[in-house]
């Protein structure tokens, strides 16, 4: 019956607390599972009080009788065996409160979530992938109507509206195009000065690596990357590498009304924290099947989408950015010569500009132009 309430619970996307004992391995085990089923992640509060201090209380108990003395002793010597091992197990998060006084004095407070902005309503400006393609992306932004910011050598590195506008990138700033380092320049600027926010898209996620000495196969236009890179100081790639990091998969935006992902994302993993989630945000997900092209089949998720929330993202190159079932794609194939797009949010307004050419061809002819239109209706 504990794990049903808590599985409703957990689905409902509210605050769960299990008070028990816990002390024994294979009861945690059962609780983190649950909270891996349902993306979330589990935290421990130990309550670590002597031995003595337990006695007293449960003594003192009137609404059942009191647990013999040994079963007190046996729970004492689990939870000192338990407490080196909560992380391993998959807690991502424990707090020890050693004494009684700890207990009594201790204040529970909720954190939010990374990815929960859902305090920050905006107007926002989500821009769509722009792929090392600095010159668009500057002239895009001036369209939206901000000012570019110059560092001493001319390069742009930050960028303000005058209405305190913010913009929202949706991942996918780097390779194929010819100024991946410009992209970056910029993009941290304005992440580092609060005037933008950005999720990670699959090609950030493969650059990380890079940059963190693993093994990575330095195609899709990932070599041109390294490439421009290697002309850059190994201040900016460190703080390349360190932006990457910290990039989440996704925001949930303005009340909940908005969902920002790089590939995509069902309504139940908004706002929801797991490796799953990451990988459908950053990736998307597959019918198992590949192309004439040889490429993967992506599972059609937006066809099937009655979420609530709008969910604007990229990754799948389309001619033409329309809604569907309140999702868009914003990725109009900037560097395969095609736009740079963004939504003005909340008046859903789209904005392009033309690519300056074709910066690298593409293994296929972009896909039909996408249904529905800009209205926000399917």
């Amino acid at each position: 019956v504990l794990h049903f309430i808590v599985g409703k619970r957990l689905a409902a996307g509210r605050l769960t607390v299990v008070d028990a004992t816990n002390v024994q391995a294979e009861s945690r085990a059962q609780l983190v599972r649950l909270a891996r089923e349902h993306d979330v992640l589990p935290v421990a509060i130990v309550l670590d009080v002597p031995e003595h201090v337990c006695a007293e209380r449960n003594a003192a108990r009137a609404d059942r009788a009191g647990l013999p003395r040994r079963v007190i002793q046996r729970h004492q010597r689990e939870l000192r065996r338990s407490l080196g091992t909560l992380e391993r197990e998959g807690f991502r998060t424990v707090h020890v409160l050693r004494g009684a006084r700890e207990v009594e004095d201790v204040e529970v407070v909720r954190e939010r979530r990374f990815n929960d902005l859902r305090h920050l309503t905006g107007p926002f400006d989500v821009v769509g992938d722009v792929h090392g393609c600095r010159a668009e992306l500057e002239t895009l932004l001036d369209r939206l109507g901000y000012a570019l910011v110059r560092d001493a050598e001319g390069r742009a590195a930050d960028a303000v509206h005058p209405e305190g506008r913010t913009a929202v990138f949706v991942g996918d700033l780097v390779d194929r195009g010819p100024d991946s380092p410009g992209v970056l320049r910029l993009v941290m600027g304005m992440v580092a000065s609060g005037r933008a926010l950005c999720v990670s898209g699959n090609h950030e996620n493969k650059l990380g690596r890079h940059l963190d000495g693993r093994t990575v196969q330095h195609t899709h236009g990932l070599a041109e990357t390294v490439e421009q890179l290697a002309k850059e100081d190994e201040a900016f790639r460190a703080g390349v590498a360190t932006f990457i990091k910290g990039l989440v998969s996704h925001y949930v935006l303005d009340g909940g009304a908005l969902v920002v992902c790089h590939a995509g994302l069902p309504e139940k993993y908004h706002g929801r924290t797991s490796g799953r989630v990451r990988s459908f945000a950053l990736y998307g997900d597959t019918t198992g099947e590949t192309d004439e092209f040889g490429l993967p089949v992506r599972y059609p998720w937006a066809e099937e989408y009655r979420g609530r929330a709008a969910v604007v993202y990229g990754h799948t190159p389309t001619p033409r950015a329309g809604w569907l079932n309140n999702t868009l794609c914003l990725d109009t194939g900037c560097t395969f010569g095609g736009k740079l797009t963004a939504l003005r949010w909340p008046e859903r307004e789209l904005v392009d500009v033309p690519a300056e050419r074709v910066w690298y061809e593409p293994t296929k002819p972009l896909a039909a132009e996408a249904p529905g239109g800009a209205d926000g209706r399917p």
